[in-house]
């Protein structure tokens, strides 16, 4: 049970979706999660993609899913056409809640809305305020290879080296400031996982330790459509039952959370199934917060 509301971002005209607990209280503390589609994509099939609607009764989340602007060649998040529009929605999550009640604020992105989630990290704005940013297939903070069949189903020109609104699936990631991290991806898009990072260095974590499968008896809600019939493993099929590997890097300095997570036999577009979902989640609920209440207290 959740209460889903299409909200309008007034200074831009632009819609987003919002979904919160169906019994929230005035004044209740909530995670607030920025959940932004890859190129090509919209909100509303990332809501799907990324179901955390679904556990905001039980884990109290705010859930913001907006759409970019840009269109033409494909729907993707750029600087000039989105940033403000973003920075609205934020300002609108925090009227709405209260920064003191808003007890960790997460970016997640799929693809390029995760390399746009990198970008906006280099952003004073949310340095000051993001606790942890998911990354779905979206860029990792250290070295990650793509297959060469990745790109084969889009039948177009890999992507430009420097991209404007964000690194390059497979190119290392950075970040200057201190969050949690985790990185999702399936392991058909990948060559092979590190099993070091250098995030989990930069907080003085330990080796990596593997915790247990997550096995999903249940599908996905969503997958690529449009490559019905001539998709590949690593682009993505349709969705399906699995299971996920989930490692951790522990002990890291401030109680940071440095996850990496495989769905096995899974490639770029599949929607998380139910359980890792949740899985998820949990990492997220489980790392420390408290940015946009120390903005507030400051």
């Amino acid at each position: 049970m959740t209460t889903t509301t299409t909200i309008t971002d007034e200074a831009t005209g632009r819609k987003f979706t919002l979904d919160e607990p169906s019994d929230l209280r005035p004044g209740e503390a909530v995670t607030f999660l920025l959940n932004l589609h890859g190129g090509g994509s919209v909100g509303s099939w990332q809501r799907l993609y990324f179901a955390a609607f679904d556990y905001a009764d039980q884990h109290r989340l705010v859930i913001a899913t907006p759409s970019a602007a840009t269109k033409e060649p494909s729907r993707r998040w750029e600087a000039e056409a989105d940033d403000a529009h973003l920075r609205n929605i934020v300002e609108w999550m925090v009227g709405r809640y209260g920064a003191g009640n808003i007890t960790a604020f997460w970016l997640v992105g799929h693809s390029q809305g995760g390399m746009t989630s990198n970008r906006l990290l280099g952003q004073q704005y949310y340095l000051d305020r993001v606790d942890g940013w998911l990354s779905l297939s979206g860029g990792r903070i250290g070295p990650v290879t793509l297959p060469a069949s990745f790109f084969a189903p889009l039948r177009m020109p890999a992507p430009p080296t420097e991209p404007a609104s964000g690194v390059r699936p497979g190119r290392a990631a950075t970040v200057e400031g201190d969050i949690s991290f985790i990185f999702a991806t399936g392991e058909h898009e990948i060559v092979e996982l590190p099993e070091t990072s250098p995030w989990a260095e930069k907080y003085g974590a330990g080796p990596r330790v593997q915790l247990p499968d997550v096995v999903d008896e249940q599908p996905g809600q969503i997958h690529d459509t449009t490559r019905e019939g001539r998709s590949t493993p690593a682009w993505g099929l349709s969705p399906r039952p699995g299971t996920a590997r989930v490692w951790v890097y522990p002990d890291a300095r401030d109680g940071r959370v440095i996850a990496d997570v495989v769905r096995l036999d899974k490639g770029h577009t599949e929607g998380l199934e139910p359980r890792i979902t949740q899985k998820l989640l949990e990492l997220m609920l489980s790392a420390p917060g408290g940015k946009l209440r120390a903005l507030q207290g400051a």
